[in-house]
């Protein structure tokens, strides 16, 4: 169980503070990481990339005994219809053979220095298929496996995966509540050591935690079961717009989520945020931005005043892992 080191704003002595907060009642934690591309574009190599700016982190976690977690995510984590902004921004595209090279060197990096327990080489794969156009997938498609070729020949370690949206595997992101699966996942990448999953049910419409059946993540591990584990998601706190929430009912969420884990047998879950985001601190977003919806998914405010959800949290974290 754990996080990322996501602070509620843009500064190192509260990232500090916030990082503080959640090592004690984590035993894991995640990078959830965008390819430098602008950097690497302009000949700055991965291995100084992932150097300076991941490895101290890193050494931090293993300093606590955390087990480490990396997803590389390689569109726009926002709008998976589109690419990264930073790529688009230089009029480049991870259609073009030149650009996958270059997320492949930083996945080998990312493994070779860091030494994750799982790597996730893609993040919302189906999302992706279902939003983005048909070359961006396939663009992934072909990134992805070879990556999971590069580090096999290398002797990786690390437990292989890519991360799915669990809505968009229900139907529930593209309003048809069809269960729809994650067949063509498992066959698009079949190097999967372990499968990721995404899941924000309240942006699939279900308005009380306990809506959500307890398949609900189970189901997509049927019929060849392979390790599974939440590499991010949550409930927010506050409403927005005509969803309508509590922290009660986040509180809810996370102990009805412990119902959903243990279903499913899963061996890990994380929240990339511990502490509620305070967006007036942060750069400004492009209209239309869902970072809002995200934005009081911490199990903190923006303070780190403690949250229900926080006590939720620490009674689950008491519990022993059963393999």
């Amino acid at each position: 169980m754990g996080f990322s080191n996501l602070p509620p704003s843009p500064d190192q002595a509260v990232a500090i503070a916030t990082l503080n907060l959640w090592a004690r009642r984590a035993d894991a934690a995640i990078m959830h990481v965008a390819v430098p591309w602008a950097a690497m574009l302009a000949d700055t190599t991965a291995a100084t990339k992932v150097r300076a700016e991941m490895l101290p982190l890193a050494n931090f976690y293993r300093a606590h005994h955390d087990a480490l977690v990396v997803t590389v995510d390689v569109t726009d984590g926002l709008n998976r219809s589109v690419e990264a902004p930073e790529l688009v921004a230089l009029g480049r595209s991870i259609t073009d053979t030149a650009v996958q090279r270059l997320y492949r060197e930083f996945v080998s990096a990312v493994d070779t220095i860091l030494h994750p327990a799982y790597l996730g080489l893609a993040a919302e794969t189906n999302l992706i298929r279902y939003a983005a156009p048909a070359p961006v997938y396939d663009a992934v498609v072909t990134m992805a496996n070879a990556a999971a070729a590069d580090q096999r020949a290398l002797g990786t370690t690390a437990a292989l995966y890519v991360s799915v949206q669990v809505e968009t595997a229900w139907g529930r992101l593209q309003g048809t509540n069809v269960y729809a699966g994650v067949d063509e996942d498992r066959a698009d990448f079949p190097f999967l050591d372990a499968l990721g999953l995404s899941s924000y049910p309240y942006l699939g419409g279900f308005a009380d935690p306990d809506q959500v059946p307890l398949d609900y993540y189970a189901r997509l591990d049927a019929g060849q079961p392979i390790p599974v584990l939440v590499v991010e998601g949550g409930w927010a706190s506050q409403s927005a717009g005509s969803f309508v929430t509590s922290p009660a009912t986040q509180a809810r969420w996370i102990h009805h989520q412990a119902e959903l884990l243990d279903s499913a047998r899963a061996v890990a879950v994380f929240q990339l945020s511990f502490a509620d985001l305070a967006l007036s601190l942060f750069p400004p977003q492009p209209p239309g931005s869902i970072l809002p919806l995200f934005a009081t998914l911490g199990l903190v405010d923006t303070m780190l005043t403690p949250k229900p959800s926080l006590a939720a949290w620490d009674s689950i974290f008491t519990r022993s892992l059963s393999p």
